[in-house]
């Protein structure tokens, strides 16, 4: 069992969403809490929350920094959570990252780990408070940067600043890039085995749909939940050596990142994935979140589930 606090801009591409889902479907992980970050970042906190209610799960989640280190304009696609009515009823903490991951690092030096899959203003943030802090955390787990191309990836670009300074920090880390997570793709298929599962998967098939709808496409790259997913199952990835990541600050090649190999480092990222497998699981976690739930309610046939 591994304790994750999961820090996320949940809202946008939908793949956040799955991510949560995918981890509400994980028996080995204990999600601890979860933080928001990036724009507005209480619609995101009250959206991570109904999606705890719809997996029949109690969520602490916490809203964190609005603005990207960098000064960098948000990105916002528009339809944040406009399939969901009534989230200003969800109940979310008064806290507010970063002060409050701080504060659980500070009471679990070593247990926890954190899962990135926003722009890592959050994290930044926390270390700048209190610098040790990049001691206490197990490991991170960081859906960002592309390797080996020119690409500049949306989180590390969106607030290169933070990311820089994260990935500086010494803390363990796993990186998952563009160049693993765009090898992996949900497809209808999978998306109807979604849809039925309970609640959950009504609601998340739902958002899924108006992601394809905005991007014209009948399919989706599950970026988070792949880099989630490499805490859970690593024997479907293959990682790096441990190496240093530089990540470009302002520019046109802002949130530009680069491996390279350095036994004094502390970060690895995926070289390889096994592609269908990890499709497969995700989806598998996803229905197994709501399904479980339906299930218990009586609104699911346990047999047929």
């Amino acid at each position: 069992m591994r304790s994750l606090i999961l820090d996320t801009d949940i809202g946008s591409d939908v793949d956040d969403a799955m991510a949560l889902a995918q981890l509400l479907g994980s028996p080995e992980i204990d999600l601890a809490e979860v933080h928001t970050v990036y724009g507005d970042t209480r619609l995101r906190a009250q959206l991570a929350r109904r999606y705890g209610v719809l997996a029949g799960r109690e969520l602490t989640v916490v809203p964190g920094l609005a603005d990207p280190l960098s000064g960098r304009e948000v990105w916002w696609a528009g339809h944040e959570g406009t399939l969901h009515d009534g989230l200003d009823a969800e109940t979310i903490s008064a806290d507010r990252t970063p002060e409050r991951l701080v504060e659980l690092l500070r009471a679990r030096p070593g247990e926890l780990d954190v899962a990135a899959i926003g722009p890592l203003t959050n994290i930044a943030a926390a270390l700048a408070l209190e610098p040790q802090a990049a001691w206490w955390i197990r490991h991170l787990w960081v859906m960002g940067g592309s390797f080996g191309d020119d690409v500049c990836e949306h989180n590390f670009k969106s607030d290169d600043v933070a990311a820089q300074a994260v990935l500086s920090s010494g803390i363990p880390t796993t990186i998952t890039g563009l160049e693993i997570t765009r090898q992996v793709t949900i497809e209808k298929a999978r998306l109807e085995r979604i849809r039925a599962a309970g609640p959950l998967g009504a609601a998340l098939g739902a958002d899924i749909e108006q992601w394809w709808a905005f991007w014209n496409e009948t399919w989706n790259v599950p970026h988070d939940p792949v880099a989630v997913l490499a805490l859970s199952c690593p024997e479907l990835f293959s990682f790096s050596e441990l190496g240093r990541v530089t990540i470009t600050v302002g520019g046109e090649q802002a949130g530009h990142s680069s491996f390279a190999p350095d036994g004094e480092g502390t970060v690895r990222i995926v070289t390889a994935v096994e592609a269908e497998e990890v499709a497969e699981e995700i989806t598998r976690r996803i229905v197994a979140a709501g399904t479980a739930y339906a299930v218990g309610r009586g609104e699911i046939d346990g047999n047929r589930a």
